[in-house]
């Protein structure tokens, strides 16, 4: 369908009936050719992440918070990983209704040049997810065969890169052949680190007290996606099944990736470097750990294609074909140079920076039900507005939970103090700065109409 005033979206196949790819520019055709198999697929691919097995930490000793003991982190997880799964569902449905990409959807919510800002910060995020998922597949691949880590980063840099160039013929790859793959490597080593006699999931104390922390942090993992939702989705032969299809998919999958991970932290005392030591140990242990780092490339691949599609937000005749080149080799430079230590600070500021952007989007939308599709031509009319009510939910986010990155976190710490803001433990940031960004935002809405209908009137 054509989108106000800018350029075309419409649905294609070839005249074979076999499904379109995505077209190399924003201008080309979008084909609708997604089902529920294929896009649940892709999410539960997702959903499961060598990060994730050592990411857990960031559950279980959240930053700026007091360890929490096991069955509070499981709980965090579960809770987290929920909340965070339906966000990013919520985040499918305009692209599955429009056949827009994320940041041309934006373009409705802040106008054309405002949407330049979420723009330039999704392609910051996914350059460092793309970087670290690299590192984490160097990582585990060094483990389990040898060789140097250069040569597994280069790698998997590569491969990455040849992935965006199909899109959709990755998709139908990862629900046809990897999917089944990929339960049978997770089911397996779960049923291996589970029956270890040595390991003991009470040990270690701690508490509740930090149990919004924890899920906080549950949930910024799956809020990264959130800005790259509908460049798949885009593709969905119907709504509900994006929706349906991220939510469940992708939630399933990171509880029971979270879960394996804290068995295996649980082996080695909490040390998130040898998180991968225990599935080695198993008798297929390597045979499954390379399942999964093989897969991780579905990782890599999505951030750096959507990184590519934000950037044609930016520039709509530009190539994504050359762009997943420029970027592949560009996370496979950073990704030498980075180490895995800094996940966890990452995180934190992504939460930060996503849940309030969708917050705004739910508010805006809640107003203008009922009311003419938004403009996502490139040069629709700004809406500052909206982007203050983003700035409110940031701002409530950070003073809740400043996480622990350097410098930003001390900032935001001093803040709080000087106003005297102590917020209670069982406060999530993710959930108030949602809130406070939906609320702010659809009062704003409705400032919005009541001034246009003052000057067209």
């Amino acid at each position: 369908m054509p989108a106000q005033g800018g350029c075309e979206l419409s649905t294609s196949t070839s005249t074979s009936g076999t499904p379109a790819e995505v077209a190399p520019t924003l201008e080309g055709p979008v084909p609708k050719t997604l089902g529920f198999l294929d896009q649940g697929a892709f999410w539960a691919n997702l959903g499961v992440s060598l990060l994730g097995f050592a990411g857990v930490l960031a559950v279980l000793a959240p930053a700026g918070a007091p360890p929490l003991a096991v069955a509070a982190a499981v709980t965090a997880t579960v809770v987290g990983t929920v909340i965070g799964s339906a966000m990013v569902g919520l985040s499918a449905i305009p692209g599955a209704a429009t056949g827009a990409p994320a940041m041309v959807l934006l373009r409705g919510l802040f106008g054309g040049v405002l949407s330049w800002i979420p723009s330039v910060l999704n392609v910051v995020q996914l350059i460092g997810w793309g970087t670290f998922e690299l590192v984490v597949i160097a990582q585990a691949g060094t483990l389990a065969l040898g060789g140097p880590t250069w040569a597994w980063v280069v790698g998997a840099g590569v491969v990455t890169t040849v992935l965006t160039l199909r899109p959709l013929g990755m998709l139908r790859l990862l629900r046809r052949v990897v999917t089944v793959l990929v339960a049978i490597s997770v089911a397996y080593l779960a049923w291996w680190l589970f029956s270890r006699p040595e390991l003991d999931l009470r040990a270690g104390g701690g508490s509740w007290s930090g149990f919004w922390a924890g899920a906080d942090a549950a949930i910024a993992v799956a809020v990264s996606w959130i800005p790259v939702a509908s460049d798949f989705s885009r593709h969905s032969r119907r709504v509900p099944t994006a929706f349906a299809a991220a939510t469940v998919g992708y939630g399933v999958t990171q509880i029971v990736c979270f879960v394996v991970g804290l068995a295996a932290l649980a082996l080695v005392g909490g040390d998130g470097d040898a998180v991968f030591a225990p599935m080695l140990a198993a008798p297929l242990g390597v045979v499954a750990l390379l399942v999964l780092t093989a897969r991780e490339t579905d990782q890599s691949f999505a951030n750096v294609y959507s990184t590519a599609v934000s950037v044609q937000n930016l520039a709509p005749r530009a190539d994504r074909r050359l762009l997943c080149l420029a970027i592949g080799a560009l996370i496979t430079v950073l990704a030498l140079g980075v180490t895995i230590d800094d996940y966890a600070v990452f995180l934190a500021v992504i939460g930060s920076v996503f849940v309030p952007l969708l917050g705004v989007g739910v508010g805006d939308a809640v107003v203008r039900r009922g009311a003419a599709a938004p403009d996502l031509s490139r040069w629709a009319p700004s809406r500052p507005l909206m982007v203050v009510a983003w700035a409110i939910g940031l701002v409530t986010y950070q003073l809740v939970n400043p996480g622990g990155a350097p410098l930003w976190s001390d900032a935001w710490t001093a803040v709080r103090d000087a106003l005297g803001i102590a917020p209670p433990s069982w406060l999530s940031a993710s959930l108030l700065s949602f809130l406070v960004a939906a609320v702010v935002a659809a009062g704003l809405a409705r400032v919005e109409r009541r001034a246009r209908s003052t000057t067209n009137g």
